[in-house]
């Protein structure tokens, strides 16, 4: 066991793990604002399941965990390295079934504590579409605070990209003054 909060366990993602990323990938409004459409099950077995364990061999403390409340499989979250060594991004994908629920907030805020108590980073960062409303929600919850938009170039952009992308960020010493107030 990666984390656990107060409903989610965090945890690990195996070779065996293929069909919940799968069926995780092929909601369109799960992918709406990451590619549109489904991840092909051979993509999930060649790219996507392989680099989640590639990171667990290079960097054990971090990675996508596989995310379960009392009912089962939820979707996953993540801490991912970035360029900076001392910085980490915050992101998360679930199930339409769990929208709603709060945990997307829970688990975020979890990786964001462990991130500063447990792995002694200075920032988190987490990034999404600037249509993205919900997850800028979840974001803000979290504790993180909007940075910037910026803007990417796509070669087949989603409905939306030309109001960029955002970033919320939070460095050590902000959060332990409003994790003490």
């Amino acid at each position: 066991m990666y984390l656990e909060t107060e409903r989610l366990r965090l945890g690990r993602f195996t070779r065996g793990d293929v069909e919940l990323l799968v069926d995780l990938d092929s909601d369109p409004e799960v992918m709406r604002f990451l590619t549109a459409q489904a991840t092909p099950r051979d993509e999930v077995e060649s790219v996507v399941l392989p680099a989640i364990l590639k990171v667990y061999a290079e960097r054990p403390e971090l990675g996508t965990f596989k995310a379960e409340d009392a009912e089962g499989f939820v979707g996953w979250f993540g801490l991912q390295p970035a360029a900076d060594p001392r910085t980490v991004n915050v992101g998360y994908r679930l199930k339409r079934t769990a929208w709603g629920k709060g945990y997307a907030t829970e688990g975020t805020r979890a990786l964001i504590t462990h991130a500063f108590t447990e792995l002694g980073m200075e920032r988190v960062e987490a990034d999404t579409m600037a249509v993205n409303h919900r997850s800028r929600d979840v974001m803000r919850r979290s504790g993180l605070r909007f940075e910037k938009v910026y803007h990417e170039h796509f070669d087949d952009p989603l409905p939306g990209t030309e109001f960029g992308e955002v970033l919320y960020a939070v460095d050590r010493a902000t959060w332990d003054a409003e994790a003490h107030e």
